[in-house]
């Protein structure tokens, strides 16, 4: 299994959508860490585990932003099947990040 903890190897204060929005965006989460540590995995043939918790909060755009470029770029179904969400301070998280991964761009 490969894990990424979002409060300590990315950042305890998400930002918002894009890199235009400013530092520690969805972009640049998806950029960095979601999507190199996702292909590494699928190679791998291994499940990511992303842990949610330990930040001060996710603005709902920065995991919409990261998670539906992975479902674009995978497969929803692909991506779904193959992360492990834990999110024990605020499930919902797991919730959006579910949605946003079967979002489709328009």
């Amino acid at each position: 299994m490969i894990e990424i903890n979002i409060a300590k190897d990315f950042t305890t204060e998400p930002g918002a959508r894009t890199y235009d929005d400013g530092p520690y965006s969805g972009q640049e989460f998806y950029d960095l860490l979601l999507e190199p540590k996702f292909a590494e995995a699928i190679k791998r043939q291994v499940k990511l585990k992303i842990i949610l918790d330990g930040t001060e909060g996710f603005a709902s755009s920065f995991l919409n932003e990261a998670f539906i470029r992975l479902g674009d770029k995978y497969g929803s179904d692909v991506v779904w099947n193959n992360i492990i969400l834990i999110s024990e301070e605020i499930p919902k998280y797991i919730t959006k990040v579910k949605e946003s991964i079967y979002e489709k761009r328009k």
